[in-house]
């Protein structure tokens, strides 16, 4: 559960980016963004669909501009941020939500192209959009980035290999650059928006290979599992607010409850919840002097 917050002029003067923000979640966050207070620059690759984002947030009274962007492509992704800043100012806010589901069925019958080009769209694309803003969001010591990751990228999934594996290289990622950036003002999540009826779900869910490979997945709308974009939103207005900041790099879901997980930070810290983690048994005694380096390291430095 997010905390209460009024949405209204939470985050008034600032600049957000949205990628994937054509449609589904993207967009659901883009207007929530919008609703905040902030101007949203949009991206996708799909002009149609940016017109359709952008005319919804302008009809409730925001500010949004549309940029038709491969977020794959990093010259685009340059020039395309530079343009942003240029027209709509310094960027504070950056939520990569573009992603493919790839290739299903064992990973031995994949199509290694699609294989790859879906890791493209749901970790490199991610990558060279955070690389476009963090250089700025450093030198101006304050910024969030937030992730749309998934809970496929805490567990194996069987037919899945792409999706996961970049799923799960995005949480840890998140991890990785907030401990790079916190002592720089900067705070980076991810987060799990769950399972909701997009374009993309509806294919895994109904469609010929979905069906064949992933079966189940079906079931979680059958059963009345998914949830509405809106649960996302209301997340990454949590989190851009900045009320969470000292929680930079941990994993998020939407069924998490924000407001307790805030209350017990310090336990959250030393036990390393919300985390991408190794366990081990525990008649296994660690070397005190490794443990206690790979803790610092962790921490980033200033």
């Amino acid at each position: 559960m997010s905390p209460e917050i009024n949405p209204t002029r939470t985050l008034a003067g600032q600049i957000a980016v949205v990628t994937g923000g054509g449609r589904g979640i993207g967009r659901a966050i883009a207007q929530a963004l919008a609703a905040a207070g902030a101007g949203v620059a949009v991206l996708s690759r799909s002009a149609d669909e940016l017109d359709q984002t952008v005319a919804l947030i302008e009809s409730a009274g925001g500010k949004a501009q549309a940029y038709a962007v491969d977020i794959t492509n990093a010259p685009v992704v340059r020039n395309s941020f530079s343009e942003i800043r240029n027209t709509l100012g310094a960027i504070d806010i950056l939520v990569n939500d573009a992603g493919a589901i790839g290739p299903l069925g064992p990973f031995w019958e994949n199509d290694m192209d699609a294989w790859w080009r879906a890791m493209d769209v749901n970790l490199r694309g991610h990558l060279l959009c955070t690389h476009a803003v963090l250089p700025e969001m450093i030198s101006r010591r304050r910024g969030r980035i937030i992730n749309v990751s998934s809970g496929a990228g805490t567990a194996p999934i069987a037919n899945l290999s792409s999706y996961v594996a970049a799923k799960t290289a995005l949480i840890r990622f998140t991890e990785n650059l907030a401990a790079e950036t916190k002592p720089r003002g900067v705070s980076v999540f991810a987060i799990a928006p769950g399972t909701v009826r997009t374009a993309m779900a509806e294919y895994s869910a109904n469609s010929q290979e979905g069906q064949k490979w992933i079966p189940w997945f079906r079931r979680l709308f059958d059963e009345g599992i998914a949830v509405p974009p809106e649960r996302a939103a209301q997340l990454v207005i949590a989190l851009a607010s900045g009320i969470a900041d000292v929680l930079s790099g941990l994993f998020i879901s939407v069924m998490d409850d924000l407001n307790l997980i805030l209350e017990n930070a310090a336990e959250v810290e030393k036990e390393a919840l919300y985390c991408l983690r190794v366990r081990k048994l525990a008649a296994e005694k660690p070397n005190p002097a490794y443990a206690s380096l790979l803790a610092t390291a962790g921490r980033g430095s200033s």
